[in-house]
């Protein structure tokens, strides 16, 4: 009788494509309420009358800029591949989406230690430090001065990304998708691949949006589990 036999080619491609398998989606945003997340506004801490600055509006999580600090999840994270999709509502300015975030308020007494992929207009995919590092190539070229680097205030913490006008034009929609296996960081805006770091000294932590100056609207933040990451282009 003959043996029913699966090559180890086959094995290999079985393997390849059920690691890029969409896993089950979790909606981190509800589209009703601010449930799973908590505010950290260092503001609100001396002054009564201030509000924090994340808000639901039209289904929509709105960060309004001011006072600034971060809504947190309250869940961590590891091995995950997070979409996000955002505009600024008014005049294109300032925000980002924190990973592997722990320590609250570790540096200049508002940032949790983390690694921030920035959402800033014309800057969105850049790597900020803080109290965490990662690596990329061109290191020096993007970074600045060696003997410069840090995580901490006063040192080069921003590596640039790799890319020009990857953002759509003020109000249209974006879409940044972040993908996170074990030390290693891939970063797409509308599916361009703009920034890839390796040997973060985190792998895990929590998730966190930012105040920092600008209102922007988010209409959808979900996260999947992956064992690898994508190749150039994100998994849909």
């Amino acid at each position: 009788m003959r043996k029913n036999t699966i090559t180890p080619i086959l094995v290999m491609a079985l393997l390849l494509v059920g690691s890029f398998a969409k896993s089950q989606t979790t909606r981190l945003f509800n589209g009703t309420d601010l449930s799973g997340w908590h505010a950290d506004v260092p503001e609100m801490d001396t002054n009564s009358a201030a509000k924090s600055p994340f808000i639901v509006r039209n289904r929509m999580l709105v960060s309004l800029g001011k006072p600034g600090g971060h809504l947190i999840s309250n869940d961590e994270y590891e091995n995950y591949r997070l979409r996000v999709e955002y505009r600024f509502a008014g005049e294109p300015g300032n925000c980002g989406v924190l990973i592997h975030v722990s320590t609250p308020r570790a540096l200049y007494k508002m940032f949790p230690k983390s690694i921030e992929v920035q959402m800033e207009n014309k800057n969105a995919g850049d790597f900020w430090c803080i109290q965490e590092n990662i690596n990329t190539v061109n290191m020096e070229e993007r970074r600045g001065p060696k003997n410069e680097w840090g995580v901490s205030e006063g040192k080069q913490r921003r590596i640039k990304n790799l890319t020009d006008n990857s953002e759509k034009p003020a109000g249209e929609w974006n879409t940044m998708v972040i993908e996170c296996v074990r030390s290693s960081v891939k970063v797409w805006v509308n599916n361009d691949l703009v920034n890839y770091g390796f040997n973060c000294t985190a792998n895990k932590g929590k998730i966190a949006i930012q105040a920092e100056g600008s209102e922007v609207e988010f209409r959808k933040i979900e996260l999947n589990k992956i064992i690898r990451l994508s190749p150039d282009k994100p998994v849909p």
